[in-house]
């Protein structure tokens, strides 16, 4: 099965901070969307035990690097991955469930930011889950591969292998 994973960076996004967003009770496909919440973000903010988490050049090296480590450790087939400043995409193909592959990537980069050294092993990287999308079609997987690649802005950290 192929995967589009996503997660951000711990404190990247709240809820109630822009339109569209997704929280337990509005995450059914088809379902309306949250409207813009600024007390919900306030107090999701207050909340939070640390500043929010970012990726510089450096982490978003290291990360990269930790995603094609347990791409090729646990043989899955990696399309493509860009580390953004708060947030990483990865098109996927794996045996194994999309919540065990998104465990594994987050685990595996803070792995390797902790063996870096940068942060101390008590820093919040990310966000508590992330998105699991299925691509169940060659199409669906190709415009993953584009979106993830291409349609982030400036590139950063990132990797394309357009061979699905």
């Amino acid at each position: 099965m192929t995967y589009l994973i996503t997660f951000a960076c711990y404190g990247a996004r709240v809820h109630g901070d822009e339109p569209g967003s997704v929280d337990r009770a509005h995450n059914v496909p088809g379902t309306r969307l949250l409207e813009p919440e600024p007390t919900r973000a306030s107090a999701e903010r207050q909340e939070m035990t640390q500043e929010p988490y970012r990726l510089d050049r450096l982490r978003r090296a290291l990360v990269l690097q930790s995603v094609l480590e347990v791409c090729g450790c646990r043989g899955w087939s990696l399309f493509a991955a860009h580390v953004r400043t708060n947030h990483v995409h990865v098109v996927v193909e794996a045996t194994d469930r999309p919540e065990k592959v998104l465990n594994a990537l987050k685990a595996y980069a803070s792995r390797a930011l902790n063996k870096a050294g940068l942060d101390g092993p008590a820093r919040r990287r990310w966000s508590r889950h992330g998105s699991t999308r299925y691509l169940w079609k060659r199409e669906q997987v190709t415009e993953a591969i584009a979106y993830v690649a291409q349609g982030q802005g400036e590139p950063m950290a990132r990797y394309m292998n357009e061979e699905p």
